[in-house]
């Protein structure tokens, strides 16, 4: 983890991760690290929990991130970006400059979710208004609109 952040209260969720020093762009902040979990296991792990900070790294693996990069909250306009080294190792890193007393965050890019719906509080001018990914909610239209098709088609 980089020297000079600090946590405290957040505006967008509970507390978040803040930078006492400025920061230039293109620095590694913080690895997201913890163990490592098929999604079976995250799943059972997590069962009816309603904040999880699991971090998909591919083939079918999560990482449980509880630990420093938890509180890198969601942003719509995100000064962090994640990055994947060629060890599979996820880090957070800056995309731009960020001031001192910076809030850190990145766009969380949820997909495969089993919740309804994943709302954000970012209130960037920007903000979507859900922490899915673009991907995710196009997915997520082709399902509905297939699912109203089949409704449309079925007899009475």
């Amino acid at each position: 983890m980089l020297p000079g952040l600090i946590i405290r209260s957040s505006s967008i969720h509970a507390a978040g991760c803040y930078t006492a020093r400025p920061i230039r762009c293109g620095v590694r902040v913080c690895e997201y690290d913890g163990p490592r979990l098929s999604k079976d296991a995250a799943d059972l792990l997590y069962e009816g929990r309603m904040v999880t900070y699991l971090f998909s790294c591919g083939g079918g693996r999560v990482i449980d991130g509880f630990g420093t990069a938890m509180f890198f909250n969601h942003s719509c306009d995100p000064n962090c970006e994640t990055e994947q080294d060629e060890d599979g190792r996820i880090y957070i890193a800056t995309m731009r400059d960020v001031a001192a007393g910076e809030e850190l965050t990145y766009e969380y890019n949820l997909f495969d979710s089993d919740e309804e719906s994943q709302d954000c509080y970012c209130a960037a001018p920007n903000c979507r208004g859900t922490m899915f990914s673009d991907k995710e909610l196009k997915r997520r239209a082709h399902i509905a609109a297939r699912k109203a098709a089949g409704q449309a088609n079925s007899p009475a």
